[in-house]
């Protein structure tokens, strides 16, 4: 069972509230109502923090980060591992208490929110704080994880795609549980032996993965934030055009190209989706990342979804020059290459709004 920092803890699973004052210290260090870590249990250590903020924040906190621990690892666009167990003794905290740490510096200083998971890895960390909610830090303990994984569909367990779930479920493998409890070699059988092994061992709660410090890859990103929630798609496929747009003409101005598009959808309840693809080959092509940002978007299947903003961030930039292009034949392309060149100068010379392509949402 998870439990709170502080008197009167949630049930299992429960979030452990961001608002409200820790109990007075107990000796110990403990705090009253708290179970205590049994003999030889391994404290949390591990935390998974997924912020709520513009993409262009991304950065600038995680520094905020670093300012806890230098054991930081960047999961662009908007989340970073961070391995505590030297905070924990310098603090004078533990997990929980340095996860409120963390939320109260994010919205003091950047004015953001997050979610918090806590636990002695990262998979349960990061499963944990996917079961929260912003303003909350869930924690997970080891002897806790059976209980909190047993009844999660075997889709959520990080790791299982959509057809991997769909071999699972269609053996009787639909919950976390029934996968953790199902005998390694017949997984092993069903979906080859290194994803079998690796996919059991992460439903019983094991991740040896360790924390790896890293600074995020370079990249440049935008974000758009409706004055509404919009429920238009093609409002939304307005605004990501403009947003391809505008990421291109960076890369293209500075002579960078890129390998990864990213698209972060952020919805009215605050929760949010974050998507990305590896392009064909590295490119600034408006075209490309317009068209990258569209599949991504309607993959999503979004229906009567109310969407509060979508992002997108080129990832992994290099200098143009060391890209391996193809050469393409086709006229057209090469037509439209010469257009973009030429509205690229139009644009350096008179401003953004000299030059852009129609359809855009003008506000992106």
């Amino acid at each position: 069972m998870s439990r709170a920092l502080w008197p009167g803890s949630p049930a299992p699973g429960e979030d452990v509230p961001g608002e409200d004052a820790p109990g007075e210290d107990a000796p110990g260090g403990g705090l009253p109502g708290v179970r205590p870590l049994r003999a030889g249990e391994e404290p949390p250590h591990v935390l998974y923090v997924r912020f709520d903020a513009p993409v262009g924040e991304y950065p600038e906190l995680l520094g905020l980060l670093a300012d806890v621990t230098p054991v930081t690892q960047a999961l662009p666009p908007d989340a970073a591992l961070l391995d505590v167990r030297g905070a924990l003794r310098y603090f004078g905290q533990d997990a929980a208490g340095l996860g409120r740490l963390i939320r109260c510096r994010a919205l003091a200083r950047h004015g953001s929110d997050c979610v918090i998971g806590a636990s002695v890895n990262p998979l349960l960390a990061r499963m944990a704080a996917d079961a929260g909610g912003p303003g909350a830090v869930r924690v997970v303990r080891a002897g806790e994880a059976a209980e909190f994984l047993a009844d999660k569909p075997v889709a959520a367990l990080h790791g299982v795609g959509p057809a991997t779930a769909r071999i699972l479920v269609a053996y009787g493998l639909d919950s976390v549980g029934r996968l953790a409890a199902a005998p390694p070699g017949t997984v092993q059988r069903v979906l080859g032996a290194a994803l079998g092994r690796r996919l059991v061992a992460r439903a019983r709660g094991v991740d040896p993965t360790p924390v790896v410090p890293s600074a995020p890859a370079r990249s440049v990103g935008s974000e758009h934030r409706f004055d509404r929630d919009e429920l238009d798609p093609e409002r939304r496929h307005r605004a990501l055009l403009a947003l391809a747009d505008g990421l291109g003409f960076r890369m293209r101005t500075e002579g960078q190209v890129a390998r990864v598009l990213h698209l972060t959808v952020r919805y009215a309840d605050r929760s949010s989706t974050v998507r990305s693809r590896t392009l064909a080959e590295p490119t600034a092509h408006t075209p490309v990342l317009a068209a990258t940002a569209y599949a991504l978007h309607d993959a999503l299947g979004l229906q009567r979804a109310r969407v509060r903003s979508v992002g997108l961030r080129a990832e992994e930039l290099i200098p143009v020059e060391e890209a391996v292009l193809q050469l393409s034949l086709d006229p057209r392309a090469e037509k439209a290459r010469r257009a973009e060149a030429a509205a690229d100068r139009a644009r350096v010379r008179f401003g953004p709004a000299a030059a852009y392509p129609a359809g855009a949402l003008e506000a992106a």
